[in-house]
């Protein structure tokens, strides 16, 4: 397995309840870092909602990608906050 093969689809009761819709690989190595952009099945309406984003870190232990840690991105909104403040400090070195 190598990062190019991590996903965060998911499938509950024959629905794809997350759907990957991107990735980015941010960092290979002992610690790979991977950023999806990804949409959630609603139930209720019968269609995937707003695209949100999640930031993964995965630790390969023994030829295998083991789930270390999360932070994920609600919304555009909060997305382009990040970005924003990242810009910023970055335009500040």
């Amino acid at each position: 397995m190598t990062p190019d093969d991590l996903t965060i689809d998911f499938e509950e009761g024959g629905i794809l309840t997350t759907k990957q819709l991107d990735k980015v690989i941010l960092s290979k190595g002992a610690w790979t870092t991977i950023m999806f952009r990804y949409a959630n099945w609603d139930f209720k309406t019968e269609a995937y909602g707003e695209d949100k984003f999640t930031i993964r870190r995965y630790q390969k232990r023994n030829g295998e990608y083991v789930p270390r840690s999360k932070f994920n991105i609600t919304n555009a909104k909060q997305a382009k906050m990040i970005v924003e403040a990242l810009n910023g400090w970055i335009e500040e070195q």
